[in-house]
């Protein structure tokens, strides 16, 4: 998946997405930043091309081993950690963080409680964090697909998404073929209202600042495209 990931989202996007985290996230000069989940790694290899201190967490071997050959192609230091989310080994060790690429929501209720409660513990006091989700209940389904059919750089990736009201969790299944390759996945968003969320973060000792919809800081309502979510450690 890694690949039709690089190959999907432009360089262009990468890069006003971190322009959008540099502000929002206030980083100072040599800041330390956490990527968690970090994939393969698009937001944390810029950020370090732009002098950031950076370290990236995911789960993924094939997501990490594919961040780790871009960093060391490029000449980028890069802490990459291959970690359980809900229990990261940091205390207090960051400026910023931020969860981005429609990464949150793969657990159940009480393991997302645990990762942004893991997240609020790596963060200095007063230190930021930033969330952006499209699978939120506002943003979600006022326009669910079904099924998405994308190509990009000779990847066809297809989609097929299926809400399961009693769950409260949208079911994926995700499938790239290129040639004669073939790969497929399957994952789980739990979907939650903005409402919802704010107060997870409240609970797990950050306090929300923003909610924007998109990345020049339109306010979030029903409709937006996102929800790009904005705290800091009390």
């Amino acid at each position: 998946m890694a690949e039709f990931w690089r190959a999907v989202i432009p360089d262009e996007a990468t890069g006003e997405e971190v322009d959008f985290l540099e502000r929002a996230l206030a980083l100072g000069k040599a800041a330390r930043v956490l990527d968690a989940p970090c994939g393969h790694g698009r937001h944390s290899l810029e950020l370090a091309r732009r002098g950031y201190r950076v370290t990236g967490v995911d789960w993924g071997d094939d997501l990490l081993a594919a961040a780790r050959a871009s960093s060391e192609q490029q000449g980028l230091a890069i802490g990459w950690e291959k970690r359980d989310m809900r229990s990261l080994a940091f205390d207090g060790e960051f400026d910023a963080a931020f969860c981005a690429g429609n990464s949150f929501g793969y657990f159940d209720d009480d393991g997302n409680r645990a990762y942004i409660e893991s997240i609020a513990r790596s963060l200095a006091p007063g230190g930021r964090f930033v969330l952006e989700s499209g699978w939120i209940a506002e943003s979600l389904f006022a326009d669910f697909h079904a099924r998405l059919d994308i190509s990009a750089g000779g990847i066809r990736f297809v989609a097929e998404n299926r809400y399961v009201p009693a769950t409260g969790f949208v079911e994926n299944v995700f499938r790239a073929s290129k040639g004669g390759r073939r790969e497929s996945k399957a994952a789980r968003h739990r979907v939650y209202t903005c409402r919802e969320l704010l107060g997870m973060v409240e609970r797990a000792g950050l306090s929300p600042i923003e909610t924007w919809g998109t990345l020049d800081r339109k306010p979030y309502a029903v409709g937006s495209p996102r929800l790009l979510l904005l705290a800091i450690r009390r």
